[in-house]
């Protein structure tokens, strides 16, 4: 069987991963606090009573705290926790409070 120049490079790629991943000795467990998204900001609050609520613009992957000009608005975001955007990878808007 002949493998091509792909194969081999993808075949040495997973075996260099699989080793990272068992790293000294196990397994290391990544958690990730999932993202839930709310249409309405009391929904959110009530998800997240100890933490702030914020708008999350999926399109620019970023969020915007209350008080901030493009807080709650256009179609391609959602009200989230704070720390669940922040732990899902999404950052804060530059953009100052109005």
């Amino acid at each position: 069987m002949v493998r091509s120049g792909f194969g081999k490079r993808f075949g040495r790629l997973a075996l260099a991963s699989a080793a990272i991943m068992l790293g000294a000795g196990g397994i290391t467990e990544v958690s990730a606090t999932p993202l839930t998204p709310f249409r309405y900001e009391a929904q959110a609050q009530r998800h997240c009573p100890g933490d702030k609520v914020v708008w999350l613009d999926f399109r620019k992957g970023v969020y915007y705290r209350k008080g901030q000009k493009l807080y709650a608005q256009g179609f391609d975001g959602s009200f989230v926790c704070l720390s669940e955007a922040r732990d899902s990878r999404y950052r804060g808007s530059p953009l100052g409070l109005r």
